[in-house]
């Protein structure tokens, strides 16, 4: 893929159907809505990556939420994973706000990106490998327009090993074997990159303690040590 740019690649992007099965999913969650977004537009589309183009922190989740993302059309905005995320990151300084409602809502994210390897709401938040691999020119080719990232944020076993997969095909020089995925984990790569790992804020870790706001803000501190001292808060 040759982009010339992030918004070039967001409009394409927004065109996608090449996989069969995701299209038909993300569509008709559109249709069927949930009863308490009955009186919501649903984006019902792939969903694009969402900051600062100018990034240094890129944060790699899973694949967007059936009522979450695909309803909204912005990277974990619109349900309870969502809310953990953009928490942690406006404590760390990263967002201007502490949640994320819709695109309209005048969020933004400084240093920061978010992004997934599916672009599309998987049934039962499974993406198969086929899939994951037709989607794969996008996470990689929106990846190297962000040219000043250096730290990656992965949310669960699935962007993680994503990651390194992109890593090892741009010529990164990775540790064999691949170090075990875990939470609060740190790899340091050539080049003065570095990949922290954290647990999914899904409501399967965050209802039954697995993640605590404690852990998960922890990793974000972390990154931001990383990416450099908070911005200064504008004058009133």
């Amino acid at each position: 893929m040759d982009f010339a740019s992030i918004d070039e690649l967001t409009a394409a992007l927004a065109e996608c159907r090449r996989c069969p099965r995701l299209v038909e999913w993300r569509e008709q969650v559109a249709r069927d809505k949930r009863a308490s977004f009955a009186d919501d537009d649903y984006w019902g589309r792939p969903v694009p990556g969402f900051g600062d183009p100018a990034a240094n922190v890129v944060i790699v989740g899973l694949a967007p939420a059936a009522h979450g993302a695909n309803r909204t059309g912005r990277m974990f905005t619109g349900d309870r994973s969502g809310q953990w995320l953009f928490r942690a990151l406006h404590e760390a300084g990263f967002a201007n706000k502490p949640a994320s409602v819709g695109p309209t809502d005048g969020l933004a994210l400084d240093a920061a990106w978010i992004t997934a390897p599916v672009r599309c709401a998987p049934p039962a938040n499974k993406p198969t490998t086929d899939e994951r691999d037709s989607c794969a020119p996008w996470f990689e080719t929106e990846l190297d327009l962000l040219v000043n990232r250096s730290i990656y944020i992965c949310l669960g076993q699935y962007g993680y090993h994503s990651l390194w997969r992109y890593l090892g095909s741009r010529g990164v020089e990775l540790p064999r074997p691949r170090p075990k995925f875990g939470h609060g984990v740190e790899i340091s790569l050539p080049n003065n990159v570095t990949v922290l790992l954290s647990f999914h804020p899904s409501q399967q870790n965050t209802f039954t303690g697995k993640l605590t706001r404690e852990m998960f803000a922890a990793v974000f501190e972390r990154a931001r040590q990383f990416s450099g001292p908070c911005p200064p808060t504008p004058a009133p």
